[in-house]
């Protein structure tokens, strides 16, 4: 995609509070923000980051249970032409720590409970604490806002900038910075089109706003003008009520949430007719769920196999291919995956190994992390030769992809 025919998001939800300005844009529980009123509260937080030093570039922390406040500040630092930076809030205070001075973040986005569980480590933090839900924990949103009505200075934003930089696990060490370009967004949001997303689309979504699963329905959902309804915590029974009060058409779920719907007593029950198409990621599911999902849930469901970094994705349409469902699907249009064995030999067809991928959803690397970056890339000896791109990887050592 050439930089002319680049939008960023926020240019995108910008174009449509002029197009859709009362168009609902997002809700939770009986809180509700229509394209017009998201736009105009990012701009007031985009100004207020301005205003705050915050410049293109920069990192802007968030550490919060969901909610609109969440998002919105999440699309101010976008316009402000910085990377979020969205931390998980079950991290140990320790782990937010040297996550907030990894990214170098000047601002902190938090909530009451994060506040209690930083108590130890408050000291340790040298940056400016913002309380999304008020209280003595930081500045007041609301009084830290900019004056309704003001404007920020615009901010060209290209499409390998920054636009955020999410935390691993950690599993294995201290946890690695993903940084993510607007082109990759941009890449999960073409993905997104033909899939149903845009007006009259509604996204539920019950899974934390640090996650890159939620975001890869979340934007897409906003940049192309549906409503995205917010659980601030995932319970069976209501989330089935508001999948059919508010007629939901898309959702991103793990396993385990697949799991509890199915096995919620009143199932059944629920008019869940208005999905169209239901999406997991991120742990194994297995066959048997599949298919009682596609038995008794309406709509289709597909399932992607990746990484947060990204590379190569596998994409299962498991209503078009129910005989499937004990695999992970194909390779994702545009998407060269390979199986290469413990010395970054490639192998044959049928062999396992470890798998790697290349593709236009692709991290920039960790955060500061150049060596790990490059560990994470494996190239082949054709492309050592050429000027082919390299390839990241893994994703499992036992996948099986057809």
């Amino acid at each position: 995609m050439s930089d002319e025919n680049f939008r960023s998001v926020p240019d995108l939800i910008a174009a449509l509070a002029m197009s859709q300005p009362q168009t609902a844009a997002l809700i939770q529980d009986e809180q509700q923000l229509t394209y017009a009123e998201l736009d105009a509260l990012a701009d007031r937080i985009t100004t207020a980051l301005q205003r705050d030093g915050v410049r293109p570039g920069d990192a802007v922390a968030i550490c919060a249970g969901t909610s609109i406040r969440y998002v919105a500040a999440f699309l101010g630092a976008l316009r402000a032409g910085a990377a979020a930076a969205p931390i998980a809030p079950s991290s140990t205070p320790e782990a937010i720590a040297g996550m907030l001075a990894d990214c170098g973040a000047q601002l902190f986005f938090i909530d009451a409970e994060v506040a209690a569980m930083l108590a130890p480590v408050r000291e340790s933090l040298h940056t400016k604490l913002i309380a999304l839900d008020g209280g003595a924990h930081g500045a007041d949103f609301s009084g830290w806002l900019a004056p309704e009505g003001q404007k920020p200075a615009p901010v060209a934003i290209a499409q390998d900038a920054p636009f955020n930089i999410i935390y691993s696990s950690g599993t294995t060490g201290a946890p690695k910075g993903i940084v993510q370009s607007h082109k990759m967004r941009a890449a999960h949001i073409a993905r997104a089109a033909p899939m149903g997303y845009g007006p009259g689309a509604v996204t539920l979504l019950s899974t934390g706003l640090y996650s890159n699963t939620t975001l890869v329905a979340l934007f897409p959902t906003l940049a192309l003008g549906g409503a995205a309804v917010l659980m601030k915590k995932f319970d069976a029974g209501r989330y089935l009520e508001i999948a059919q009060r508010h007629r939901v058409t898309h959702t991103m779920l793990v396993p385990v949430q697949y799991s509890r719907l199915m096995a919620h007593p009143d199932f059944d029950s629920f008019d869940l007719s208005s999905f169209q198409l239901k999406f997991c990621t991120s742990a194994p599911f297995s066959a048997a769920l599949k298919t009682e999902v596609l038995k008794r849930w309406p709509g289709g469901l597909v399932e992607y196999f990746g990484m947060t970094e990204g590379g190569g994705t596998c994409v299962l349409i498991a209503h078009v291919f129910p005989d499937k469902l004990h695999t992970v699907g194909v390779p994702a249009p545009g998407h060269d995956m390979r199986v290469i064995d413990e010395e970054g030999v490639e192998l044959p067809r049928g062999e396992i190994g470890e798998v790697v991928g290349r593709s236009d959803m692709m991290m920039s690397g960790y955060h500061n992390r150049q060596a790990q970056t490059e560990a994470a890339t494996w190239t082949s000896p054709k492309a050592r030769c050429s000027s082919a791109p390299a390839m990241s990887g893994a994703l499992t050592p036992k996948a099986s992809l057809s």
